[in-house]
């Protein structure tokens, strides 16, 4: 059934851009829990700060709003907190982006990104950097404790 033509009705208005929670694109969800993309392309944990620095990278127009996913359990945790909100598409109900034909296409760059950014790549390397010292630190306590005299 067709719409009737409503003047009022702009897809520019905010309200009537896309939603993307992180759940989207999170690998540690299930599709009953959310994702919406392939496990093998989903991104472990992502935050709403990370899709909203791809998606402004990318020259995409975006809003960020305090809320929270329907389906989370821990509604009141912080970190699942944020929801992005993406002008998907022109006045004329087009796609904006050509580079981004659907929302599925979108949520694949933005999974797809979101490991190369900085602050991913820091923490990786801070947490190789702690298991490290915490396996020396265990070997080395072991060495002392054996020898009797």
């Amino acid at each position: 059934m067709a719409r009737p033509f409503d003047p009022s009705f702009k897809f520019s208005d905010r309200e009537r851009w896309m939603c993307f929670y992180p759940a989207y694109i999170n690998s540690k969800k299930t599709v009953s829990d959310g994702r919406r993309i392939p496990k093998d392309q989903a991104v472990e944990n992502p935050t709403h700060e990370e899709i909203k620095t791809v998606c402004v990278a990318a020259g995409l127009t975006v809003g960020v709003e305090n809320k929270t996913y329907p389906r989370e359990l821990y509604p009141r945790d912080m970190t699942y907190r944020g929801r992005i909100r993406v002008q998907f598409k022109d006045d004329n109900g087009q796609p904006k982006y050509e580079k981004f034909p659907t929302k599925k296409s979108l949520m694949l760059y933005v999974a797809e990104t979101i490991p190369k950014l900085k602050t991913r790549i820091q923490k990786q390397n801070q947490a190789q950097q702690q298991a490290a010292q915490q396996a020396k630190q265990s070997s080395g306590k072991s060495k002392g404790k054996n020898k009797k005299r």
